[in-house]
């Protein structure tokens, strides 16, 4: 089997819309050929560009550099890349950041209001806030590093920061906000001293609001 051969079978194993990177297609043909991984990349490269040249997989299309995706036919045309997916594996996954802003207070109920911008906490904005243009996020560097055993506490304080800012319509936010401690099995204490250590007084204090009114200990 060729290598075109092989990365037209694992192309053909993706679904619609999901996106296919290079990058991982090369590590495959790299474990399947016994190459570099420079080699890899240059044939996976290459076949790729012979692939779309002579529409080998005629639902194959170009996105940016290192990322195609599977088109399929709609009533409304071709359908597109799952974005979404796209900013998972950019910004979030495998626990490197979450989900912030006040996009999360209208999730949680806590306003009405939907925001028009989505923010995004992630290692990868390592020194200050921008705009991911072609995704249409937000991104800011997180409070600390994120990690697996982190990112649910951090989201919370995220909340708690901009409790005082946001347009909050909900009849008991403060309820609402320890019932979700509950629900997400958190841990007061670890709250605090995550609050203590990487956020300001106020989030401390809103933080014993929640406790305060929503019965934690």
């Amino acid at each position: 089997m060729t290598y075109i051969e092989f990365i037209r079978k694992q192309l053909l194993c993706y679904e619609t819309g999901q996106p296919i990177y290079t990058g991982n297609i090369a590590v495959k043909l790299a474990g399947q050929y016994g190459l570099q991984e420079k080699e890899a990349a240059a044939a996976t490269s290459v076949a790729f560009k012979r692939i779309m040249d002579d529409k080998a997989v005629p639902m194959l299309r170009f996105y940016q550099k290192g990322v195609y995706y599977l088109t399929a036919l709609t009533p409304f045309g071709e359908a597109g890349i799952d974005t979404e997916r796209l900013i998972a594996d950019k910004y979030i996954l495998p626990d490197i950041g979450y989900e912030t802003g006040y996009a999360m207070l209208y999730r949680m109920g806590l306003t009405t209001q939907l925001p028009r911008e989505r923010c995004i906490a992630t290692n990868r904005a390592t020194n200050c806030t921008r705009t991911d243009g072609r995704l249409g996020v937000l991104i800011r560097p997180p409070k600390t590093k994120v990690t697996g055993s982190n990112k649910l506490e951090l989201q919370f304080l995220d909340i708690l920061d901009l409790l005082d800012k946001a347009p909050v319509d909900a009849a008991h936010p403060y309820a609402l906000l320890a019932e979700y401690i509950r629900q997400a099995g958190l841990e007061y204490g670890c709250l605090l001293s995550l609050a203590h250590r990487y956020y300001n007084k106020k989030t401390i204090l809103q933080l014993a609001r929640v406790a305060d009114e929503g019965g934690l200990k």
